[in-house]
């Protein structure tokens, strides 16, 4: 096992598997870690330290009182202000990186499954490494968002993988810096996402559900049973990556039918 200093890939690998382990996962038994672990030449004790020191940097957990070990080096510092910088290049660099050290390998042994996000999505005339790389992207931001609700909707509280979406605040389309950021994701049931991406629900910048008038006037069963009952109602936020508040006021700005007239 290496000894000795950090190397920049190193930390990028860690912090890369941070995003995707729920907090409570971050010990030198899972077995995640153990992996990373022969992959980069640490042992599993030593990653998990060093992914707790990755998350004393986390404001979202250091509100929450559990600080990490508090000990973030200046090269942690800086690979945390690279991803939060360029998300998109760092989660391609880091799956590279795992395919050089062991190929054939990527994330597959995450708990969070796979799944195709969206069922719009046109590949026509994509070259087969750029629908690859789109892969890997919709991967990495699906696992760092679930993994940060604890695999939860956050208005309903379903919990069937199959069935949730890590749903963009501000849409994939609209801002490319911020299409894996995971401050800009909500784990979401697959309705819930639809009516979240329709605009026809929005959140405040307390983080309560807005309901479009619409919706608050429908007769519709599933409406009056399902998504009137939520308006108001404060979402669970996730462990780390909380919602940015410059993200859900473009969404309300942006996406909300009310704010259209």
């Amino acid at each position: 096992m290496t000894s000795g200093h950090w190397t920049p890939n190193q930390v990028k690998l860690a912090f890369h598997l941070y995003c995707q382990l729920p907090f409570g996962r971050l010990h030198q038994r899972t077995p995640e870690v153990v992996n990373l672990a022969k992959l980069i030449g640490r042992t599993p004790s030593a990653v998990a330290m060093k992914m707790c020191n990755l998350a004393s940097l986390d404001p979202a957990i250091r509100e929450s009182g559990r600080s990490g070990l508090g000990n973030a080096s200046k090269l942690d510092q800086e690979i945390w202000e690279a991803f939060h910088s360029d998300w998109e290049s760092l989660a391609l660099e880091c799956d590279q990186l795992r395919h050089e050290l062991t190929p054939g390998d990527s994330n597959e042994d995450l708990s969070i499954p796979e799944v195709e996000e969206s069922t719009e999505q046109d590949f026509t005339g994509e070259t087969t490494s750029v629908v690859a790389e789109r892969r890997v992207k919709q991967n990495f931001f699906r696992r760092a968002v679930l993994s940060g609700y604890k695999g939860r909707c956050c208005m309903s509280g379903l919990s069937e993988p199959r069935l949730l979406i890590a749903s963009h605040i501000v849409p994939w389309s609209r801002d490319k810096k911020n299409r894996l950021n995971p401050s800009n994701g909500l784990c979401l049931s697959a309705i819930h996402d639809r009516a979240f991406d329709k605009g026809l629900l929005t959140l405040s910048d307390s983080y309560e559900v807005l309901l479009s008038e619409e919706l608050k006037r429908s007769k519709e069963p599933f409406i009056v049973e399902v998504l009137q009952p939520l308006d108001g109602r404060k979402i669970d936020l996730p462990e780390r990556f909380v919602p940015a508040k410059e993200f859900v006021a473009r969404h309300r700005a942006e996406c909300f039918v009310d704010s259209h007239g």
